[in-house]
């Protein structure tokens, strides 16, 4: 049910590729809130995704642009303020990728070179969207930028690899970014971690299946879907959360504080 949340916001939303990508979600759900803004994904993704169909649903435009280039980021925010008709309200950074992960490659036998690129596309260009808004002055005061992060950030998952060390890297940008931009502007910058989501970046991990099943069962209320998440992210663009920033809040049915469920002692009973 619609509330028009976020009735006249004008926003970027990042990283879009499919039905299952919660970026898609949070348009879907933006755009119901009253929402207008545009899209942009890497052009390599955009040639794989299915962007356009969600262009067309939600009566927006799309930019392509390489979240790792200053020069298309300075683009991609110039022509989206130009677009949108003034200054943006909100950002979603849902952006992560890793060569190693897609390489198999094992922790201790990482590939530099992929190292730094995971870095640079799944937290640096955070801080590089950041800086280019805070340059051009692109986001209006209490505006909300969010980017999607998980709790192997803080605990080991094996197999999520160098993963973990881009999402530690995205948590610290908020919290720095987040100072400078709410003394200046007061722009909220927060990180949402959600609970593994069936998403085509997710199922690229290693043993992805066998640990959605554990996490559902080691969440007091389960493992939540990405529309959920869609739904918190429009309440973390909306007025309503003016005051919280510099976060990484946990959207994970409970599975960040709980030690262990009886569902799964009775498991290892079994």
């Amino acid at each position: 049910m619609a509330n028009n949340l976020l009735k006249g916001k004008r926003g970027i939303i990042f990283g879009a590729l499919n039905e299952q990508s919660i970026a898609w979600k949070v348009a879907q759900r933006a755009h119901e809130e009253g929402a207008t803004f545009v899209l942009t994904n890497a052009p390599i993704a955009m040639r794989m995704g299915e962007i356009n169909n969600l262009a067309k649903e939600t009566g927006s435009e799309i930019i392509p642009a390489d979240a790792t280039s200053v020069e298309d980021l300075d683009n991609l925010i110039t022509k989206s303020m130009e677009i949108l008709g003034g200054k943006l309200d909100f950002v979603l950074h849902s952006i992560g990728m890793s060569p190693n992960v897609r390489k198999g490659k094992h922790y201790s036998e990482n590939n530099y070179a992929y190292y730094n690129q995971s870095m640079d596309v799944s937290a640096i260009s955070l801080h590089k969207t950041l800086a280019s808004c805070y340059k051009l002055d692109a986001l209006n005061e209490w505006s909300s930028v969010v980017a999607l992060t998980y709790i192997a950030a803080q605990r080991i998952f094996p197999d999520y690899n160098d993963m973990a060390d881009a999402k530690s890297l995205l948590e610290s940008i908020t919290r720095s970014f987040g100072y400078h931009y709410g003394i200046k502007k007061k722009v909220r910058v927060n990180t949402i971690s959600q609970s593994p989501t069936v998403t085509t970046a997710g199922q690229g991990i290693k043993g992805f299946t066998e640990f959605i099943n554990f996490s559902e069962q080691m969440s007091p209320l389960g493992n939540a879907p990405a529309v959920a998440c869609a739904d918190y992210c429009v309440s973390m663009f909306s007025d309503l959360t003016r005051y919280v920033t510099m976060q990484n809040l946990f959207h994970d049915g409970g599975f960040s504080n709980t030690g262990v469920t009886q569902q799964v002692i009775e498991k290892f009973g079994e």
